[in-house]
């Protein structure tokens, strides 16, 4: 069985924490995965299954969470909670520095793989570090623009800018930033993931495998996650090899503007189909399908035929 490790590590000021599993097959230095979550989410929410299939598959793997999120520390003068793309894509690169920095890692042969809001992080990642030599990214979202007017009703637009403006205001005076629920049991009532598959999915999961998950972000995110374009860097990924994992189905991230959005990609690329909504691709069936695919790419790309 593949072995793992309790890990950390300081940059910025901000300690990460994480897992590093080592193969059950191969030699050291491994090719290995790097492994994020998505929108609030942390380590447990299973990213530790995808990390043992790759594992089995002779792939080391780091896996962490965010800062500010889980067991990872906020950057100094940045709230804990807070989702900023950009401070995450850096620590995505961060953590590819970690993982080279090891004896036991391979620093040629580095894959990305992220899910949903992870994902975006992990296309925009690739197309700008060409240290990645492989990039999985499952059910993402590809558009915070078009994504957020799905999300927000259109009769509540106006009240949310004025509460980012309110928000803005009073942390220039140095209040505490606002806060807005991730989920809520009632679709209409205010959060940053007002659906009814978000709410059974985050609920249910902390309660089973990640108590330290935290139902609150700050206001701000979702004003960062209006202006989050990753389609933008999507065709910049090249040559980087990209797989795609889209559920047609999704209804938080809508699995439509997945499928335009992997037309703009530029080869080499692949496109799998996961059945059902956003979060049927981390368990049964769909997990079958999306760690089993993701397992083959990266085996492809960094074991059998590593790019230079």
């Amino acid at each position: 069985m593949p072995t793992r490790a309790d890990v950390e590590y300081t940059v910025e000021g901000a300690t990460i924490r994480g897992w590093f599993y080592t193969p059950e097959t191969g030699n050291a230095p491994y090719a290995t995965v790097v492994l994020q979550h998505g929108f609030s989410a942390v380590k447990e929410m299973h990213l530790d299954d995808y990390a043992e299939v790759f594992a089995a598959a002779g792939l080391a793997c780091l896996v962490y969470d965010h800062p500010g999120f889980g067991d990872s520390e906020p950057v100094p003068g940045t709230p804990r909670l807070e989702i900023d793309p950009w401070q995450q894509i850096r620590f995505v690169s961060h953590a590819i520095t970690y993982a080279q920095s090891r004896d036991d890692v391979d620093s040629r042969r580095i894959g990305l793989w992220g899910s949903s809001y992870g994902a975006a992080n992990a296309y925009v990642t690739a197309a700008i570090d060409r240290r990645v030599k492989a990039i999985v990214g499952q059910v993402p979202l590809v558009t915070g623009s078009l994504s957020f007017t799905q999300l927000v009703r259109i009769d509540q637009w106006a009240s949310t800018e004025e509460m980012f403006a309110a928000d803005r205001l009073a942390r220039l005076r140095g209040e505490t930033p606002a806060m807005v629920p991730v989920v809520d049991d009632d679709p209409m009532a205010p959060s940053a993931l007002p659906t009814h598959d978000s709410y059974e999915w985050f609920t249910a999961t902390a309660d089973k495998r990640a108590p330290n998950w935290r139902n609150e972000v700050t206001l701000r995110s979702l004003e960062y996650f209006r202006g989050y374009e990753p389609i933008d860097y999507i065709p910049k990924i090249s040559p980087t090899p990209l797989l795609m994992v889209v559920a047609p189905g999704d209804r938080l991230v809508d699995g439509g503007l997945s499928l335009r959005a992997y037309q703009a990609a530029v080869e080499p690329k692949k496109l799998v189909r996961v059945d059902g909504g956003h979060f049927d691709a981390y368990t049964g069936a769909g997990f079958e399908v999306s760690s089993g695919a993701a397992r083959d790419w990266f085996v492809e790309h960094l074991i059998d035929r590593p790019a230079g």
